[in-house]
This record gives structure tokens, sequence and C-alpha cells, in this order.
């Protein structure tokens, strides 16, 4: 399954990745199309078969902060958005950690991964420092990410332009053990400048912290060997606005069959609100460092193939204003394509086939009324191989272009020009060509 690797309509952010028996499951934020505003009133979870990474189930609801057709609202204290859960396993049981918008946080408890969760109650505390209802956010605790530890003990994590930790009761799994709290458990000062999105994973002895930092659209990470630090800042993970429309991040990495990965999301619909759920392959070596990786378009998938139909919305690289767009469940496209827009796909595998000059291209696009072309470059948009130009048409349609034979694994390059010429063409250098929706390669 390519990036997004949900299926294309659905919008799952701030997603955190759990392996509970043989499926992984991801519980995030529901995000809609088009949206002015991050999140809405319900969560649901989607898990695949460890064994089959591109069958994605859709388990439906499984918490509600409002009435809706089918579920009566689980928090009767508020009717505020749900944002970044969590969940757990503890002891057979499965624990939800829910983060409300703007109202008191809760728990809440299901005998299945897939819930529905059924609440258990707000967060209890009593915090003896003196900050009172400055703690965990107002008792939000934005962002919960929960750790059970090896022996035993419950911690939780939280926290928005500043950070907290405590241990939670592990009888109940609501009430913050007195004595246990913490603030500042990652500094804001640099280089850690914490922010939002605690997700803590402990990984042999090292406990990690992954989290967003200030002003950035990167998942970056802190190890220690306590779970409640000190922690040292290692580094970045992924940035999801390299050479793309960022905003921010959140995320956590998973052992899924053997290979670690990052889960995180990318923007649509020219919103920093309308968020989908991508994931990229990671490694962590011995000395438990996690080397930055780049964001492509594979997902799950080691290859993508050239010869089957590509989506032009699971692009990686859109530069130059162009962005993806929702028009209903069924249709999405590259849009607002001006002169110099660059869209790029990591990465092909065209083979071995040495018996051909030249191969076919096609491109399906929706017409804008003026002519433009493609020029399609191989593993850099600036200084890569030109293998062809398509010419694209003002009006709906395939358009198809002959190019050069390729072999072997690329990046792949779309760099827009327009084809106005004539004196006046810079007055049409901001016209928008046309919609890109899918394109193939054949042999």
């Amino acid at each position: 399954m390519s990036n997004p690797y949900l299926p294309l309509w659905e919008y799952i952010p701030d997603g955190e990745p759990r392996v509970f028996g043989e499926r992984v499951y991801v519980y995030g934020s529901h995000d809609n199309a088009g949206s002015d505003k991050f999140c809405d009133y319900k969560l649901k979870v989607w898990s695949a078969p460890l064994a089959d990474l591109s069958n994605w189930t859709c388990h439906g609801h499984i918490f509600h902060t409002r009435d809706d057709r089918d579920h009566k609202s689980d928090t009767l204290w508020t009717d505020s958005d749900l944002y970044a859960p969590d969940v757990i396993e503890k002891d057979g049981k499965y624990y939800l950690y829910a983060y409300l918008m703007d109202a008191k946080g809760c728990v809440a408890v299901s005998d299945s991964p897939e819930g529905p969760f059924k609440l258990i109650s707000q967060y209890k505390y009593n915090i003896l420092d003196g900050k009172g209802e400055e703690c965990f956010g107002n008792g939000w605790f934005i962002d919960p990410g929960v750790l059970v530890d090896d022996d035993g003990k419950v911690y939780i994590y939280c926290g928005y332009e500043r950070s907290f930790v405590a241990e939670i009761n592990p009888d109940n799994m609501h009430e913050i053990i007195d004595g246990t709290y913490q603030d500042d458990i990652i500094p804001v000062e640099e280089p850690f400048t914490f922010f939002e999105a605690c997700s803590p994973r402990k990984i042999k002895d090292i406990y990690y912290l992954i989290y967003s930092p200030r002003k950035s659209s990167r998942l970056v990470y802190a190890t220690s060997k306590s779970p409640t630090g000190p922690f040292e800042y290692r580094g970045v993970i992924v940035d999801n606005g390299v050479d793309y429309p960022g905003g921010n991040n959140h995320g956590s990495i998973c052992n899924i069959n053997n290979q670690w990965y990052i889960f995180y999301h990318r923007m649509t619909n020219n919103t920093i609100m309308s968020r989908r759920g991508c994931v990229e392959k990671i490694e962590i070596l011995p000395d438990g460092i996690i080397p930055e990786v780049e964001m492509t378009s594979l997902g799950f998938e080691n290859s993508l193939s050239p010869y089957k139909i590509t989506p032009a919305e699971i692009a990686c690289i859109l530069k130059g204003g162009c962005f993806i767009t929702e028009k209903n469940v069924t249709s999405r496209s590259i849009t607002s394509i001006i002169r110099s827009c660059i869209i790029g796909f990591k990465y092909f595998d065209f083979g071995s086939d040495f018996s051909s000059e030249t191969m076919k291209f096609s491109a399906l696009v929706k017409g804008n009324g003026c002519k433009s072309k493609i020029m399609i470059l191989l593993d850099d948009y600036e200084n890569g191989e030109e293998i062809g130009i398509c010419g694209i048409g003002s009006d709906d349609g395939v358009y198809n272009a002959v190019v050069k034979n390729v072999t072997g694994r690329h990046a792949v390059y779309f760099v827009v020009e327009d084809s106005f010429g004539g004196w006046f063409t810079d007055m049409f250098k901001g016209r928008h060509l046309f919609e890109f929706e899918s394109f193939v390669f054949m042999k």
C-alpha cells in the first residue's frame, strides 16, 4: 500500500500505530476534506493484518463527543472536538486516552483493540506543587501518549508549548499518582524546542519520546535511560514540509514484521487541516540513532509499478503552488498547476527491459482552456535526465507521449510549463493550466 496508506478518501492524522496480536492498529484524529478546522467529534480506528499491510479495515467510530445517527455521546460534560488519542493494552484490556479541546480529558476502555470504547472517567489528579489547574494544560492532557513499562508502571506524557509526564495508577488507569508529576520533561529551549505531539516508546533499554518541535513540520525524537528523563535530543525523523505544502506533524514509530516505520501525516486541499496518514520505513541503528528519512510515495511498498495507473494524488513532491484537492469522495486531483510547478513521485521500479528504446506515457487531466506541457525527468527535478515531453491540450482527456525507455529504480518528476509564447506570455504566468488526475507508463 502506497502513501497515503489508508483509502485515499480517509483523513486520519496524528496516527498512533500499535501492534496487538496479529494486526497493526492506527488510532488518530479524524479530519475532513477541505475543512477550516482540525479534527471533529469522533475517533476512528483502522487495522491491517501483519501478513498483508495492503488490506486495511475500518472498525468504525470508537468514541464520540456528540450524538450521531448511530451513537450517543460518550462525554456528558462536553461536546468539544476530539483530538489526537492514544491506545494501550494492559492486563487484557485496551485503554483509550482522549484529548478533548477546551475540556477535561478522559479515559475509556474496551475488551477489544477495535473498540468501541466505554468511558471510565475524566483524568483524576491532585497536584501538590502549587501550579494547580495549569498542570497538564488545565486537565486537557493535550496529545496524550502512554507507556506501559516492563515493571507494570504506567506513564502518561502530554503537553502543548510545555511538556508534562506523570505516573498513572495501574489499578484504575485514569488517576495520576501523587508526587509523580514533572513538567518540562522535554525543554522548550534549543535544541529540543518542544511544541506538542508526545509519543513515548521503549526499545530495549532506551526510552524514546517522539514529538513535534516549535514552528516546524518535523517529527523529532529524544532518548533517555529512564522513563522520566533526563532526555537527550537526537534529531529529525521525518519532515512533511520538504518540497511539499507542510504543516503540523504528529505520529510515532512502530515495529511491524521486524521492520521499523514512522507514521506521520501530510496536508491536502490547500489547508493545514485536511491531513492524511502516511508511513515511511526507518532504521534504528545499534546505538539507538534513527537516521532522518525522506518523504516518499511508497508507504509500505518497496517500489511502485510505473505500469499500473498511478493516481496523481500520491505525489510526495508538490512545488510552485499546486496542491491536492478532493472534489468528492471518489475524485481527487492535483490542482492550481501553473508554470514551473513540480510534481514528484518516489520511487518507481521500471525493471530491466533493455529490448526497446522507447515507451509510451499517458496522463489523464482535466483541461482548463489552455495548452501546456510536462517535462518528464528522472531522479532530480532540476538536473535529472529528461526522458520526454508530454503536450497537454485545453480540454479534458488523456494525453500521450513517446518517451525514452527506462530501466531500474527512479524518482519521477513532472515539471510543468505553459505553451503561451508571444509578447505577452508573462501576463499568463499565474494561469491555472490543468488538473492532474493520473498517469501510466507503457512498454
